[in-house]
């Protein structure tokens, strides 16, 4: 902690934060007023404005220990960026100034060459550019003032995270409200995305983690077989927390709460080693910074403890993995949540107007939305028995469905809202909730808001939400356009869900019932990241993004570049670490193990012992280490095949998936089975109940 005088959580809280409460007492009235109209108009600071925010900006962070500033940009790596300068600047010889501009406040440069372009700037055209965005707090950071900014190219093509969503919530903002004018409610005067993402995450010892390359490289486990206990019985969930992780979580909330962090509930997840961190809601552009933060905090955080965080979705094959379930709700300024039913539902024509066009939205742009989420660490996690299948759907729950029902077939509805039994008698009773928590839908409505559950642990959450706002911003354009052109509110609700209404599916995503029904309602089944990628060439996905103003087909054309090349080199990565793991580590183990059974075999013959259970123990490996030899040889050649394509980067990406990716699988069930027959002080890394239960 960098404050070490700081006792209350309500002292704590903000503390590391130039916030509005500390630009209000620090800035003069003038500036804070036209910094405050900078942000409701959507308008840049005029230069002296700036100059007095960085002056005061500049001498807060001094008083808290800062000694540099850095602009802090989310770059399509999918981490955060920075570069840090010193306050200092010369005065006469011998002497410097402290200084922050506002010209230094409100743009910085940066190497635009060396971050992901997707084409869109040559190698040699270095120059990029990062802008303050004045919506989201500066903080301070190991004696660091960080400014939150966008990236973009010299050319102006955004090369960031930040701007694309910054775009949507501002569409989103525009379309909302005038749908809300429609219904005669001319106070409000903006909407936001409402964002709570909820992180999962594992930790590990850190002596263990050095000993697995496949972890330090990769973030996941190429090898390991199954730990006889992971969470069959379901008593890591909720349970009590071990003491070495207490603290872990207690110093982590002190860090975030710092930073401003709304951090709020931890808990043990499913699986051993795994845990999960939730913050309390808050604006969609608030909640991604905050979330990069909150990501960076758990590995700073846990390596203090000697421990790391794992972030990645599945870092241990067949056993939970890790998610990022992201709430997302619409809230005005005036403080009211238009996902909320209310008591009535079937009568709450507003609600009912959002609903539909969040409906009609998920369907028209099902293959976007698994798009958003597609990249290599959640191929390993979409579609198993712990996360939402690969298929998008909505789950509603009995009464919403019923609601909608009756309007498609323009019947009354029948509440069936009912008291819950509990049983006991000095409980009060209370309503039943309307909704179920469908824990295989990827999208389930939870009361007042959807949770996108197919969003994975490692991701940032900018490009899901983006998509989000994006897509309703152009259903409620539509929605608005109907409306003025004389159709009534009952009309289009019953037109969107009518012909939209093949996304809803309460029951359990999990069964091979649903893959067939969904293939009888025309739903995709994208199960991997390659195909998902497929639709940022479709012209229906382009035009709408760019009709919204969110990208610029030349942004989107880049974008799916950059995805398909950081697959590849994902894939590339873990091809290569599996190679060298076998190669230095498990094939001389195991052949060393195979020499001790074959002297014991050569032994006991000697000795007239009878030796065929030994015999076929060594056998049996033996012919598995051939088959290990054999498929390595096989991985090899198809890694060296796939590195020497000069085919279309779709064609690439399909042949390390098939070619490499597949072969990395084949292999890894050998590996795992010749795990199962070597003694334990043979193999060379650590196994999974030395990770998942070493803490």
């Amino acid at each position: 902690m960098n404050e070490k005088n700081v006792r209350s959580i309500p002292e704590l809280f903000g503390s590391m934060v130039f916030s509005q409460a500390q630009m209000r007492q620090r800035l003069p009235a003038r500036v804070y007023d036209a910094w405050q109209q900078c942000l409701i108009q959507g308008t840049s600071l005029d230069r002296s404005i700036a100059d007095e925010i960085a002056a005061a900006m500049k001498d807060w962070a001094i008083e808290k220990g800062a000694t540099h500033y850095t602009h802090w940009f989310q770059p399509m790596t999918g981490f955060t960026a920075e570069k840090h300068d010193s306050f200092i600047a010369p005065n006469v010889p011998g002497t410097i100034l402290m200084e922050l501009s506002g010209k230094e406040l409100s743009q910085g440069e940066a190497d635009a060459s060396s971050f992901p372009s997707g084409g869109l700037r040559a190698t040699f055209e270095a120059r990029g550019y990062t802008a303050w965005d004045p919506t989201s707090y500066a903080f301070i950071k190991d004696q660091t003032l960080y400014i939150p900014t966008i990236f973009c190219s010299y050319g102006g093509e955004t090369l960031d995270k930040k701007t694309p969503l910054l775009r949507s919530m501002k569409q989103l903002d525009t379309q909302a409200v005038r749908i809300l004018r429609l219904f005669g409610n001319t106070t409000v005067q903006h909407v936001t995305a409402q964002v709570g993402p909820e992180q999962e995450y594992f930790l590990i010892d850190k002596a263990m983690y050095r000993r697995r390359e496949d972890l330090m490289l990769c973030g996941r486990t190429l090898f390991g077989a199954k730990p006889p206990k992971g969470q069959e019985l379901d008593d890591h969930y909720y349970g009590a927390i071990k003491p070495r992780v207490a603290a872990f979580m207690h110093e982590l909330d002190q860090e975030l709460w710092q930073v401003g962090v709304l951090a709020k509930t931890e808990h043990n997840e499913v699986a051993p080693a795994q845990h999960e961190i939730a913050p309390v809601y808050s604006d969609a552009n608030s909640a991604c910074d905050h979330n990069q933060l909150t990501m960076e905090f758990l590995k700073k955080v846990a390596d203090r403890h000697d421990l790391v965080c794992l972030l990645h979705e599945k870092p241990f094959a067949g056993v939970n993995g890790s998610g990022k379930h992201d709430n997302w709700s619409l809230a005005t300024d005036t403080g009211e949540n238009l996902l909320k039913p209310g008591r009535t539902p079937s009568q709450n024509a507003q609600f009912l107007l959002f609903l539909a066009a969040f409906i009609k939205g998920v369907d028209e742009y099902q293959e976007m939305l698994r798009c958003c989420v597609s990249y290599p660490g959640n191929d390993h996690r979409l579609g198993g028995n712990e996360a939402p299948p690969a298929i998008v759907s909505i789950f509603l729950g009995d009464e919403l469905t019923g609601v909608l029902d009756a309007i498609v077939n323009g019947v009354k509805y029948e509440d069936k809202r009912v008291e819950m039994e509990i049983g006991v008698d000095v409980l009060p009773h209370f309503p039943k909730d309307t909704t179920d928590r469908n824990r295989t839908s990827p999208f389930a409505f939870t009361g007042n808001k959807f949770e996108f559950r197919a969003v994975g642990s490692a991701q940032s959450v900018a490009g899901p939400n983006t998509i989000l706002n994006a897509m309703l911003a152009e259903e409620m354009t539509q929605m608005a356009e109907a409306i003025e052109g004389g159709k009534s509110f009952e009309e289009v609700v019953k037109e969107f869900i009518s012909e939209h209404k093949r996304i809803i599916f309460n029951g359990d995503g999990y069964s091979a019932e649903w893959e067939e029904e969904a293939k009888r309602r025309g739903l995709p089944n994208h199960k991997n990241t390659v195909d998902a990628l497929k639709c940022l060439k479709d012209p229906k996905y382009i035009d709408m993004l760019d009709r919204q103003g969110v990208y610029t087909k030349v942004e989107i054309a880049s974008r799916y570049e950059i995805l398909l090349d950081n697959y590849i080199k994902t894939i590339q990565v873990e091809a290569l670490t599996a190679v060298k793991m076998v190669k230095t580590q498990i094939y001389p183990a195991a052949c060393d193990y195979l020499a001790k059974v074959s002297s014991e075999v050569v032994a006991a013959k000697e000795a007239g012992i009878p030796a065929a259970f030994l015999t076929d123990d060594a056998t049996k490996l033996a012919n598995l280490l051939q088959e290990v030899k054999d498929k390595l040889t096989t991985l090899e050649n198809n890694i060296a095949k796939a590195q020497a394509s000069d085919a279309e980067i779709f064609e690439t990406a399909t042949m390390w998936k098939d070619e490499v990716f597949g072969m990395m699988q084949s292999l890894r069930e050998t590996v795992d089975t010749i795990e199962e027959l070597v003694d334990d002080s043979y193999w060379p890394i650590p196994t999974y109940v030395d990770l998942l239960f070493g803490i």
